[in-house]
């Protein structure tokens, strides 16, 4: 499967700013056009997909609900 075939309409291009690696779970921050986007993968991911700061890479964001704040 390519990246094209996944049907995520909220793609990110990046590059990977900061890991913060845990025992079970990781944050990886991703600096993108639009600011940084966080996402919390297992370690082991991090680890399989040899993710390192630096690395150019695409954040994929899905959500069943947006909440809105009036400011």
């Amino acid at each position: 499967m390519t990246i094209k075939a996944i049907n995520v309409r909220n793609q990110f291009k990046g590059v990977i700013k900061e890991i913060l690696e845990g025992e079970v779970v990781s944050e990886v921050d991703v600096q993108t056009a639009s600011g940084i986007v966080t996402s919390v993968i297992t370690t082991r991911s991090v680890r399989d997909l040899e993710l390192k700061v630096g690395s150019e890479v695409i954040a994929f964001v899905k959500s069943t609900e947006v909440s809105i704040a009036k400011l």
